[in-house]
């Protein structure tokens, strides 16, 4: 990097823009423990009674008419404050994207689930992402989950998806958005999915190639549905799904290209179902574990 930009080494990174970083003996581990405190100080919450989920199970928020409006710019405040915490907290991403659906006209029931989330926070507020040290086992090797809750949205009916990327262990890219269109079947909401994933995946290999990365290929998806697999390699499917917008139809010419191979896995161990829906407790302890998501007591 020296050869080719002017640089100056400052040492090793411990903040920067509000980011921690702590070298443990299991690797890097990067929080907001700092700003997470700011914001809670910010908005009175500081003195907050904690919880452990950051939204809660089978939670359905709508555009309410009757609820009482709350002040749009104090709930914008604290969405974008919320966002810049998503860097090292992916487990609240679903509950501050679903938030943000809503910050035109905010009500009553919104505010509170965005205090909610907060209180989450305080109760986790040692909590980060641990980049592990790279073992033999890990080496070069890129895993991709991608998953999509069908129909979640309760005002327009379209389907969330997310998708979840490690290299050699650590995480490198997540996202939890809502579709572009609304999704006929459940099929289609995953297939439309996994091709969003193809993208982020493309772009990924572009960029390790250009940093003269190694990478295992082709690149593995980790999902959990089977028509949609069968939707990526089999073209006798076209007749049933020729309504799924052909732009999405290039997944296939990955897959059959062999730049892509889609594997089924289980519902059970399906990471990114913490970027589509609410959860119950245990799931969500559990899911956050595979996110990499670990408090800073458990590693010192």
């Amino acid at each position: 990097m020296r050869i080719e930009y002017d640089m100056t080494d400052l040492g090793k990174l411990n903040y920067f823009l509000g980011l921690e970083f702590i070298e443990t003996a299991s690797g890097s581990f990067l929080h907001q423990q700092r700003f997470i405190n700011e914001v809670l100080k910010r908005f009175n919450m500081i003195e907050c009674n904690s919880t452990t989920i950051p939204v809660i199970a089978n939670l359905k928020l709508t555009n309410q008419s009757e609820e009482e409006n709350v002040d749009a710019s104090l709930y914008k405040q604290i969405i974008r404050s919320l966002r810049y915490i998503c860097n090292s907290r992916p487990d609240i991403n679903y509950g501050v994207g679903l938030l943000s659906r809503f910050m035109n006209e905010p009500k009553q029931s919104h505010m509170s689930v965005a205090k909610h989330v907060l209180r989450y926070l305080k109760g986790t507020i040692d909590y980060g992402l641990l980049f592990a040290k790279a073992t033999t086992k890990l080496e070069s090797t890129l895993e991709v989950w991608s998953d999509s809750n069908w129909s979640g949205d309760q005002v327009d009916r379209r389907s969330t998806f997310g998708y979840f990327l490690k290299y050699v262990g650590a995480p490198i890219s997540w996202c939890s958005k809502k579709q572009n269109m609304v999704a006929l079947s459940s099929c289609e909401a995953e297939y439309i999915a996994f091709a969003e994933t193809a993208c982020q995946c493309l772009w990924l290999e572009a960029l390790l190639i250009d940093l003269k990365l190694k990478y295992k290929k082709p690149v593995q998806m980790m999902v959990d549905n089977k028509f949609a697999i069968s939707l990526s390699k089999n073209p006798v499917f076209h007749g049933r799904s020729k309504h799924i917008s052909t732009k999405f139809h290039f997944l296939r010419d990955l897959v059959n290209h062999g730049r892509m191979k889609l594997v089924h896995y289980s519902t059970e161990v399906q990471v990114v179902d913490i970027f589509t829906k609410p959860l119950r407790l245990n799931r969500f302890e559990k899911l956050r574990e595979m996110l990499n998501v670990k408090s800073l007591c458990s590693l010192v």
